[in-house]
């Protein structure tokens, strides 16, 4: 010790005693007189620093330790001090005086220091947080104004696709339980006033983070201490039929752990799951996993997400974005600003495996645990959650307080966006000839691919559906309900400017002799009658189709526009519709049930004034014989 002054001693002794004493208050007052006659003094300071710190005053700590430290000695003595005043300036986002200990500590710490090997990435994360300091990406989150953050505690936001829903777990107070929350967009686009999302969903039981699927009508949320749950906390799982959400479903040991499982993040359509889990087998703590929906209706087994997305650290609150390329979550397990990050990572298209996460830097990012992130379909806009910890004084002793946990948004920073931009189509199904709505289910093709990457179904009561479309693809969308004829459209956003929501009601014609359809997803190049392999995607369809209604009898009919001669467009649009009939026949379509016609350029479907109308006048139709 380095104090020699008599009465600088002794009322170090008498702090020292007042100490174990469990005199905390005292001592430290018995400190402050020592500190003010006797400044030069290091070890009062840091003898104050650890009492303020047993009382939760970290703060006071904090600036004790930093007094201290500057007074005495730099060596192997005072390494758990430097050790306790970069973990102190660190947890309150000081990274300069943070990252000073941590470098005084590994100079003067033996190598058999236990704590040496966390002090030197706790000191890449001080570098890696000035330097993102310095190079700020967007602006930072704002609080969403009123009717949002009414109650105490929100958070865990999600979106419909068409952006009209926000869902968020909500706690009114201190003491109240967890219940889910809706809040409706208006036509001015302000939030409105959050409602519990249904009587069928909130109960006296805990309804914790949960997920809403693109179109609105698929439901995952965590749920506590349930009967017949399998683990303390599980996922459950409600559909939406018109306005009514069915009784939640545990889905079931597939999915669920006897561990904690939480934080779900549905895709779009409604048929890939992620959620964190404490489980056995994980690479830490907490890790990422998904399930994916199978043919029959069931859940499959739970696969960790593995290296390079989880860590050895907290790996939690996964966020799949609309496109389901970017993945994005919160973790401590890589270096970031402190605490929980929020990284991104991509999905490759071609092997399917994760890209290296990527921080999303300051100011998504601080010194303190960031929560859940959600970021609209089309890339404009991000909502988050916040915790904030404030010092309240009590009594002469300052105890951490947590502040509400709040609802934020922010614009999407270009770095921060997902790989691909979505939108959506979205209307209603009818019956074509009864014009009542229809249950159907609506599929979405890759035509490059032909990779099914979307699969709803329209509401029975009232028939509507919403798919979520990325840019940089074309795609076939086919709607089919039993009984009737297939619906083909196409979606070609491969080279397009316009990226803009879709509204479209589609109407299924009966499987009724006289009855027809456009197939608007075959291909050709100009003047030839080639299927392009982009056309696979539809003869695979009419495949199924024809193998589902086996005694029906078909026209293939090609038609085109007036460019070129009566006669060449007679005998092109023969061979067109001939092309597909010799692909049917040998795919096991019997010819017996098959005719192919051309029907040359008669029977336009616009006039043949521009090139958007020629292009509707180019076609072939399936017409039920």
């Amino acid at each position: 010790m380095s104090i020699t002054n008599t009465k600088a001693k002794s009322l170090y002794d008498k702090a020292a005693q007042q100490s174990r004493e469990r005199d905390f208050v005292k001592a430290i007052e018995t400190l402050n007189q020592l500190n003010q006659k006797f400044p030069s003094f290091g070890e009062p300071y840091l003898m104050k620093g650890s009492l303020l710190k047993a009382m939760g005053d970290n703060h006071g700590a904090l600036a004790a330790y930093k007094e201290g430290l500057s007074k005495v000695p730099a060596d192997a003595s005072h390494a758990g001090e430097f050790q306790l005043l970069g973990d102190l300036a660190l947890s309150y986002g000081d990274y300069q005086t943070a990252g000073d200990a941590y470098r005084q500590l590994l100079k003067v710490a033996p190598k058999t220091y236990r704590n040496l090997a966390k002090s030197e990435r706790q000191l890449r994360t001080c570098e890696f947080a000035l330097e993102a300091m310095r190079k700020p990406v967007g602006e930072a989150p704002t609080r969403l104004p009123s009717p949002m953050n009414a109650f105490k505690f929100q958070y865990f936001p999600a979106l419909t696709a068409d952006n009209r829903f926000l869902l968020f777990t909500g706690r009114p107070s201190d003491n109240s339980g967890e219940d889910l929350y809706i809040s409706r967009q208006g036509k001015d686009g302000a939030l409105g006033e959050p409602v519990p999302i249904s009587p069928a969903i909130n109960s006296s039981f805990n309804e914790g983070a949960g997920t809403i699927s693109g179109d609105g009508k698929t439901l995952v949320f965590a749920s506590c201490d349930r009967p017949r749950a399998i683990g303390n906390c599980d996922l459950y799982i409600s559909r939406r039929t018109g306005n009514n959400w069915s009784a939640p479903q545990n889905l079931g040991s597939n999915v669920n752990s006897v561990e904690w499982d939480s934080q779900p993040s549905l895709s779009a359509d409604g048929r890939t799951l992620y959620f964190t889990s404490t489980r056995r087998g994980g690479q830490g703590q907490e890790d990422l996993y998904v399930t994916t929906l199978q043919p029959d209706g069931s859940w499959s087994v739970a696969q960790n997400l593995g290296t390079p997305v989880n860590t050895p650290g907290k790996d939690m609150a996964p966020f799949i974005h609309a496109s389901s390329t970017t993945l994005y979550y919160v973790t401590d397990g890589l270096v970031g600003m402190g605490g929980l990050d929020v990284f991104r990572c991509e999905k490759s298209p071609i092997t399917g495996q994760w890209s290296e996460p990527r921080n999303l830097g300051y100011p998504l990012n601080t010194f303190e645990n960031e929560a859940s992130l959600f970021i609209t379909s089309d890339n404009q806009k991000g909502f988050c959650s916040r915790t904030r910890v404030s010092q309240e004084p009590t009594g002469g002793v300052r105890l951490i307080r947590e502040r509400p946990v709040e609802l934020f948004t922010f614009s999407v920073p270009n770095q921060v966006k997902a790989r691909e931009t979505s939108t959506y189509t979205q209307g209603r199904v009818f019956d074509a000839i009864t014009k009542k709505p229809l249950k159907a289910e609506v599929k979405l093709y890759d035509l490059d691919t032909d990779a099914l990457t979307q699969f709803v179904t329209s509401d029975p009561e009232y028939g509507d559906y919403t798919v979520v479309l990325n840019e940089g693809h074309h795609y076939a969308m086919y709607v089919v309900a039993d009984k009737y004829l297939l619906k083909s459209l196409s979606f070609d956003y491969s080279d397009q400017h316009t990226f803009n929501p879709l509204t479209l009601d589609i109407y299924l014609e009966p499987v009724r002799a006289g009855r027809s359809v456009v197939l608007n997803n075959l291909f050709f190049d100009t003047n030839k009658y080639d299927l392009k392999p982009q056309s696979r995607t539809e003869l695979n369809r009419l495949i199924e189709f024809m193998r589902q209604y086996k005694d029906i009898q078909i026209e293939v009919s090609g038609y085109t526009d007036n460019v070129g001669t009566p006669e060449a467009n007679m005998q092109l649009s023969q061979r067109r519709a001939q092309a597909v009939v010799e692909y049917l026949g040998s795919n096991g379509i019997a010819p017996t049930r098959l005719r192919s016609k051309g029907y040359g350029e008669t029977h336009p479907l616009a006039p043949n004034d521009s090139e958007m109308h020629r292009r509707q006048n180019r076609r072939i139709e399936l017409h039920i014989l």
